[in-house]
C-alpha cells in the first residue's frame, strides 16, 4: 500500500497497540480495573485497524 492517509492512520494504531502491549507485558498495570481499561484500548485499536483496512481494500478495488 503506497504512503496514504489510511497507511499514515494504520501505523500510528499499530504503533499505539504495540505501547499498550509492551505496557501490559511489562506489568505496568497497577490493578484490574487498569489492566481491563489497557485491553480494551487493545482491542478497540485492533478493531478500527481491521475496519480501516476493509475500507482501504474496498476503494482500491473500486479504482480498478
Amino acid at each position: 500500500m503506497a504512503t496514504t492517509a489510511f497507511s499514515v492512520v494504520l501505523k500510528e494504531l499499530e504503533e499505539r497497540r504495540e505501547l499498550i502491549a509492551n505496557a501490559l507485558n511489562s506489568g505496568a498495570a497497577h490493578d484490574f480495573p487498569e489492566y481491563k481499561s489497557m485491553a480494551g484500548e487493545i482491542r478497540g485499536l485492533s478493531l478500527a485497524h481491521s475496519l480501516i483496512t476493509d475500507l482501504a481494500k474496498k476503494m482500491e478495488l473500486s479504482d480498478d
